[in-house]
């Protein structure tokens, strides 16, 4: 089973602002942000009910998302030098 996509606020806010340009369909920028046209329409609505309490939901924010991938970054960097060195001391043993 797949897991449920989660959304951002600020993502949704700047797909439902995308729907109020001119000369633009609710279906058309769906499909360039890969969404459903209905789910855009609920948050145009929910956006249209209550600016200030839109979209309340458990969205990861783009901050926590990068300091997420700096942290994996630091990680991966650390055990990529301790592979280097690791190959660097076994090739320097078999000769």
């Amino acid at each position: 089973m797949q897991q449920r996509k989660k959304y951002s606020g600020e993502f949704k806010r700047e797909a439902v602002g995308l729907t109020r340009l001119p000369g633009t369909s609710v279906s058309q920028v769906a499909r360039d942000v890969g969404i459903r046209a209905n789910q855009l329409h609920r948050w145009r609505r929910e956006l249209d009910a209550g600016e200030q309490k839109a979209f309340p939901g458990a969205g990861t924010a783009r901050d926590q998302e990068l300091l997420a991938l700096k942290l994996e970054l630091v990680r991966v960097k650390k055990e990529r030098d301790f592979l280097r060195d690791a190959a660097a001391f076994f090739a320097k043993e078999s000769s």
